[in-house]
């Protein structure tokens, strides 16, 4: 399990850092030489990320990279900021020491990754912040239904992360939701997590429409 867990998420960090691009495919054939393993690992890493929303299998094509198209991706942060906005809504204000404790940890490490420009480091410590945030609602079905729509976006964000102008205003929106949280203002708390979602959203739409057209539309 360590081996496919592993490969998983070396697919992924491909995908999100935009080193395999949408509608690119993945030949088994080849991850099994870049991966050395079985070919029923490789099946099964490619199953895992089908359900993670970042590959899609095609009828005589085989298995690619998930392409969004722009209506797409409009729909899933659509339904993402009603999500997001909700879980904050539901955050008790003030909330409690251990909480902010967390947020503080999780986002020094983040800020830290930026800094140094770790996109590892800076992708994997993201999706802890985000998951101690909203699990911080009390709801751990809307906090499951967060992380699903988000596994969605990891190949939309493939536009935005690797940009340090993007990962800054991210590190900073982390440090303005702590503070808000810290302040108990729930109103720059809904706003900063409703603003948060949008420049992935913005990148990944103008890239596709550059490299597609403006009138290119999903056909898998």
């Amino acid at each position: 399990m360590d081996g496919l867990s592993s490969i998983v998420d070396q697919l992924e960090e491909d995908i999100v850092f935009g080193r395999r691009r949408p509608r690119e495919r993945l030949v088994e054939e080849d991850l099994l030489t870049t991966f050395k393993t079985k070919k029923h690992v490789i099946r099964q890493a490619l199953v895992d990320l089908e359900q993670k929303g970042l590959v899609e299998r095609i009828r005589n094509k085989g298995a690619v990279v998930r392409d969004y198209s722009p209506d797409e991706v409009r729909h899933i942060f659509s339904v993402r900021r009603l999500l997001e906005g909700e879980a904050v809504r539901q955050i008790p204000l003030p909330a409690p020491a251990d909480v902010i404790a967390a947020l503080e940890e999780v986002y020094a490490e983040h800020a830290e990754a930026v800094e140094d420009g770790d996109l590892h480091r800076a992708f994997r410590s993201n999706i802890k912040f985000h998951q101690v945030l909203f699990a911080a609602c009390g709801n751990p079905y809307l906090a499951e239904t967060i992380e699903q729509f988000a596994f969605k976006s990891h190949a939309i964000r493939s536009y935005s992360l690797a940009n340090p102008k993007l990962l800054r205003n991210a590190r900073d929106h982390h440090r303005a939701m702590i503070d808000a949280i810290r302040n108990g203002d729930r109103k720059a708390l809904i706003d900063v997590t409703i603003r948060h979602l949008r420049p992935a959203e913005a990148a990944y739409i103008a890239a596709y429409e550059s490299f597609f057209g403006p009138a290119a539309r999903h056909t898998g």
